[in-house]
C-alpha cells in the first residue's frame, strides 16, 4: 500500500484528534467542505483522511453521509478486556525498565491531577496523559502502538466514565496506587493494580450506560 500524502496524513491527524477531544462525538456527521474550512486544508486530503478513518472503522456511513462511529455493548466490553491485558503489561514493564526521571513525572501528574477531581472534562485529558506516560515508561514499543490504536476506538465512547459521581477521587486514588506499585519496582503489584484500575472504570461505565438507557426509556 502506497504511503499516505503529507497533506492527507496532516488531515488525518486534524481530525483524529477533533474526534479525541470531543470536538465531534459519536453520531456527528462530517462534512467534507466544513472540515477542509476548519482546517484551512484543500478538500483532496480532507477526502483521502476521511477515507482512511472509515477504513479504520473510526467512521461509518449514514446513508450518503459520514458520521463518527460509535460502540455498541459488546464492542465496548471487548475493548475493555483488551485494554485491561495491554495497559496491565505497560505497568508491568514501567515497574521493570522506567528511569528514576520517568517515574517522578508519572508521581508530579498524581499530585497535580488531584487538584482537578471535579472536572471530569479537563481530569479525562489528564488521564490519558497520565496513561501514555505509563505506555511509554514500558519501553516497548510495539506495546505502545498497539495502545495508540486501542485509545482511538476509546474516542468513540460518548461520555467519560470520570464524569460519574465521586469517580474522580477513586481514580486518582487508583492512579496513586498504580504509582506507589512502579515506584516499588513490584511488577506484578503495577499490573494488578491497572488491571484494577481498568476494572472499575468498567464497572462505572456499564452502571453509566444503565442509567442512560433508563433515562431514555
Amino acid at each position: 500500500m502506497a504511503a499516505p500524502k503529507p497533506g492527507s496524513t496532516d488531515a488525518y491527524s486534524m481530525i483524529l484528534e477533533a474526534i479525541d477531544v470531543g470536538t465531534y462525538r459519536p453520531g456527528d456527521r462530517l462534512v467534507e467542505s466544513e472540515l477542509a474550512d476548519r482546517f484551512g486544508v484543500s478538500r483532496t486530503p480532507v477526502r483521502e483522511a476521511l477515507q482512511r478513518l472509515e477504513t479504520q472503522s473510526l467512521l461509518t456511513r449514514d446513508g450518503r453521509s459520514l458520521i463518527v462511529a460509535s460502540l455498541d455493548h459488546n464492542q465496548t466490553a471487548e475493548l475493555y478486556v483488551v485494554r485491561g491485558e495491554l495497559e496491565g503489561l505497560a505497568a508491568r514493564l514501567a515497574a521493570r525498565h522506567a528511569t528514576e526521571e520517568e517515574v517522578r513525572v508519572l508521581r508530579e501528574m498524581v499530585e497535580a491531577d488531584n487538584k482537578l477531581v471535579n472536572d471530569p472534562s479537563a481530569l479525562s485529558r489528564s488521564n490519558r496523559r497520565f496513561h501514555k506516560q505509563i505506555h511509554l515508561s514500558s519501553h516497548n514499543r510495539y506495546l505502545v502502538q498497539q495502545l495508540d490504536l486501542l485509545y482511538r476506538s476509546m474516542a468513540l465512547m460518548a461520555t467519560t466514565s470520570l464524569a460519574a459521581e465521586g469517580r474522580g477521587e477513586l481514580a486518582q486514588a487508583e492512579h496513586d496506587k498504580i504509582v506507589s506499585m512502579i515506584e516499588a519496582r513490584d511488577e506484578d503489584g503495577a499490573d494488578e493494580a491497572l488491571r484494577s484500575h481498568i476494572s472499575v472504570a468498567f464497572v462505572t461505565r456499564l452502571k453509566q450506560e444503565a442509567a442512560r438507557r433508563e433515562d431514555e426509556g
